[in-house]
């Protein structure tokens, strides 16, 4: 069987991975290079982590998600992760972090409440102003995305039924047919296609506009003093709740760099826009960081980073069959890339197996209990 896909970000080309090993021949087609500096896979790094508050259904995909990264790694000669441990802080009325540990409890995976009198000494990187409440979790950790977005164009590259085309952009896509033409009027043809286009998507396929949304993020590279880097590099990733963002922190693990970023969606922006941002952009995060992390009157602005997610309404993921012939994959909302692998591969296995894909959309979105084998 062949299989089209469009995008070569984490999900078309862990799609790509998962069909090759079962056999399938690929033909993947990316608008710019691989990887893409602009998709949205391609940062430093994305986190991996156990509490979900109350969507279950995801809390539960980790395990298996981690299961495909180390396939994957295999496959990869290379582990692209280091474990962190995870914190989660709340206050201001929010419950995420307890909601969190109450669903993870009730899967046998429970999380550690903390003392807040505890919690400077156990973390002197924090001052912990405005929290209520604290949980500790010892699983989750750091994936470094562009090592594994890079990695996998390379594996994928010497595999000899797989045709990358990267700086090929789309023009258009018939699923029913199983049929593209590209931006300079070349044809295309196979028995699959898989639209993996991230920000992207609804230029292919209209149908999806207003449920996939474009949404222009910004996050914060620091530049930290030597002495705070060295404490944070063993430091965990942090999920806080408790001001007005909800920010999270990417430790620098492994000689990367400290990354801060809001996860409230701005649900606005042009991909192929302007990527330039500035302080302003994210004063509030910014006073939270203040508030928040000890040391940060030293710390300066490395990098403000312009990403694009690809949000739904209730941040759940859309991996449906459309067409006949076809299939969208937009597992984003902020939150996909550590189920990429995972992502990649169940839907190889549901092409390749003709599973139901109306199990699998449900799967995919967090609804579903483990797809049949």
């Amino acid at each position: 069987m062949k299989t089209i896909i469009i995008g070569g970000g984490i999900m078309g080309l862990a799609a790509a991975w998962g069909l090759t090993r079962d056999g399938n021949h690929i033909e993947l087609f990316e608008q710019g290079p691989l990887p893409n500096p602009l998709g949205s896979s391609v940062d430093q790094h994305r986190l991996i982590r156990h509490p979900y508050g109350d969507y279950v259904g995801y809390a539960r995909m980790i395990d298996h998600a981690f299961a495909a990264w180390d396939l994957l790694w295999s496959d990869l000669g290379a582990k692209h992760y280091a474990p962190t441990g995870m914190l989660a802080l709340t206050g201001n009325g929010e419950t995420w972090a307890e909601r969190s540990a109450r669903t993870l409890a009730a899967i046998g995976k429970p999380m550690e409440e903390l003392d807040l009198a505890e919690l400077p000494r156990r973390f002197p990187q924090l001052s912990a102003t405005g929290v209520e409440r604290a949980f500790w979790t010892a699983s989750g950790g750091v994936l470094f995305a562009q090592d594994i977005v890079a990695g996998l164009a390379r594996h994928l590259a010497r595999q000899p039924a797989v045709t990358l085309r990267p700086g090929t952009r789309v023009r258009s896509v018939d699923l029913d047919r199983a049929h593209i033409v590209t931006d300079t009027g070349t044809e295309h043809q196979a028995d699959c296609i898989v639209v993996s286009a991230g920000a992207w998507v609804n230029r292919l396929l209209p149908a999806t506009k207003g449920r996939l949304v474009p949404s222009r993020q910004v996050v914060v590279y620091f530049d930290i003093p030597d002495s705070d880097r060295a404490l944070w590099a063993k430091g965990p990733m942090i999920i806080d709740k408790a001001g007005d963002v909800g920010l999270y922190l990417v430790p620098p693990a492994a000689g990367r760099g400290l990354k801060v970023g809001d996860h409230d969606f701005s649900r606005s922006g042009d991909p192929d826009g302007p990527r330039e941002a500035a302080p302003s952009d994210v004063a509030p995060l910014l006073a939270r960081c203040h508030d928040l992390l000890r040391g940060y009157d030293k710390w300066r602005i490395e990098q403000l980073k312009v990403c694009f997610y690809t949000v739904t309404e209730d941040e759940r993921f859309v991996v449906e069959k459309l067409g006949r012939q076809g299939w969208v994959m937009s597992p984003c909302s902020g939150h996909g890339f550590k189920f990429g692998a995972l992502m990649g591969l169940e839907l190889a296995r549901t092409i390749a197996n003709e599973r139901d894909p109306t199990q699998h959309a449900r799967w995919a979105a967090g609804l579903e209990g483990a797809l049949a084998t």
